[in-house]
């Protein structure tokens, strides 16, 4: 499994990914399909670093990263997405114990992540990896649970 920044030309694949979590879409945006546009304002930005997860001669997942939220000057996942055809098969946890390696390794001691409020199978993924909660927020007119692990 390796990580390879989103470039441009990857858009298409990025759409793919998103696209084929069409409950998510809908609980984070209350539509299920996104735009190439949307995803090129996402995942193309100055703010976070913006990976697709390439595993087995495929792509398979996207993970986004904002080094140092500004808000409390802590990292934060800001997604991590499996595509569809994948999910229940262990690359979600997979590709997240491998980017927590690299995080080990870029001396990172914490990583935060907001989890949609009605998103109790995200919640289940990332308490399994030992997040812990610690705060509600708002975010576009929703409540987000606040989640944080430590990486020692």
């Amino acid at each position: 499994m390796m990580f390879q920044p989103i470039t441009e030309d990857l858009l298409d694949i990025v759409l793919e990914i998103i696209n084929s979590n069409t409950h998510y879409n809908t609980l984070e945006n209350s539509v299920p399909l996104r735009s190439i546009n949307d995803v090129k304002n996402e995942f193309l930005n100055q703010n976070t670093e913006s990976y697709l997860i390439f595993m087995e001669n495929r792509y398979i997942g996207i993970i986004d990263f904002l080094k140092n939220n500004p808000s409390d000057n802590c990292p934060w996942i800001g997604l991590l997405m499996i595509h569809s055809e994948y999910h229940s098969k262990g690359y979600g946890k997979i590709a997240y114990n491998m980017f927590e390696e690299k995080l080990k390794q870029q001396s990172y001691n914490k990583v935060r992540i907001g989890i949609l409020q009605e998103n109790n199978i995200a919640k289940n993924f990332w308490t399994s990896l030992g997040f812990k909660f610690y705060s509600y927020k708002q975010w576009k007119d929703t409540t987000i649970e606040c989640f944080e692990k430590l990486l020692i």
